[in-house]
């Protein structure tokens, strides 16, 4: 410390401090250890919780003995709804909080770029057309594949003809979204007013999202996709850091904005068509669990945002399920999920009174 800085002090009375290697300056994720700790803490019990509970579901109040050649079998049904209950987890909680970085919006989610109005006019439209029958039977690889790459191709075609032009704008996307959302919604709308009330209820079965209308059959393909995306996205934490502070900033730091937004995107969409596809639409969970994982992981690192939300999201739905059946007697989960998430929703909009 020099004298004219000395002088200064003694002078003006100011305590700060001019060093450069002070203790309360940090490059790291977290601006604390305590946060540090505290996160690691909360993401090993959410952790541990969530397997507490994927037991509970597959053993608890199981009807069948342990000691019964037939009980293997009825934990391997279950086993089912379990992992799908894992995959949508992933995919709703990585697309959700990549989108939201890159958009810079915090209270909208994947959904609005029209992927479940898709998913309900695809399956609206194969009863209207063909019948109960050909909704029944609309299951298997051919389909799963139909609906994931319609969903993808739509999302690749707004994307590529929204942002590659010179005024092309994240906003205009969401825009052009929204309103291919709402069309397909009321074109699917007007189908089903014109199907009988039979064919109705079965129709309300795949529109509802639930880990009951997963099928074992697109899991081989479904599973190796999910962690292969979610692994791209874990690698692009660093880019989606910088992404995050906006279009100049990212431009600064010699990031190519454009084109990392596309890709960001497609993956988004990749995300959310499988999953759209094995449960079925979830409107808010993966706002519901993008905002509480904001809340629990105090850092703007992805590279332990995304962790947080996946712990997040598979324990909701494990916890969701598991006290719904068992303890409420309910089939209606995915309801109550997106129930409090729209509620969550709405307080959010109105603390912040402003998109």
């Amino acid at each position: 410390m020099n004298a004219l800085e000395l002088e200064y002090r003694n002078k003006e009375n100011v305590k700060t401090d001019f060093s450069l290697h002070n203790e309360n300056r940090s490059a790291r994720a977290f601006r604390t250890k305590k946060d540090e700790k505290r996160y690691w803490i909360l993401l090993i019990t959410l952790i541990a919780l969530s397997l507490l509970c994927s037991y509970g579901l597959l053993v608890y109040n199981n009807p069948v003995p342990v000691d019964s050649p037939s009980f293997i079998p009825v934990v391997e049904r279950r086993i089912v709804a379990v992992v799908a209950m894992l995959i949508a987890a992933i995919c709703h909680s990585l697309s959700t909080v990549a989108f939201q970085s890159i958009t810079n919006n915090k209270i909208i989610t994947p959904s609005l770029l029209g992927y479940e109005a898709l998913y309900s006019t695809i399956h609206t439209s194969a009863m209207f057309l063909f019948g109960a029958s050909a909704l029944v039977n609309f299951s298997g690889i051919g389909p799963f594949f139909l609906q994931v790459s319609l969903m993808v191709l739509m999302s690749l075609i707004l994307y590529g003809w929204l942002l590659s032009g010179k005024y092309g704008n994240l906003q205009l996307v969401l825009l052009v979204g929204i309103i291919i959302g709402t069309g397909l919604n009321t074109v699917s709308a007007f189908m089903r007013r014109l199907l009988a009330p039979s064919e109705f209820d079965l129709l309300q079965t795949r529109l509802i999202g639930s880990v009951n209308n997963a099928n074992t059959e697109y899991f081989p393909i479904a599973i190796p996709m999910v962690i292969a995306i979610a692994f791209l996205l874990f690698a692009f934490s660093k880019k989606l850091n910088i992404l995050s502070l906006g279009k100049d900033v990212s431009t600064t730091f010699g990031v190519r904005y454009q084109s990392s937004i596309i890709y960001t995107l497609v993956l988004v969409a990749v995300l959310m068509s499988i999953s759209t596809a094995i449960v079925g639409p979830l409107t808010f969970f993966g706002f519901l669990v993008a905002i509480l994982s904001y809340q629990a992981a105090p850092t703007y690192d992805h590279r332990y945002i995304f962790p947080m939300a996946l712990a997040i999201g598979f324990f909701v739905l494990t916890s969701a399920y598991f006290l719904m059946y068992h303890v409420f007697n309910s089939q209606a989960v995915s309801v109550f999920i997106e129930l409090f998430g729209g509620l969550i929703f709405l307080i959010v909009i109105l603390r912040k009174r402003s998109l």
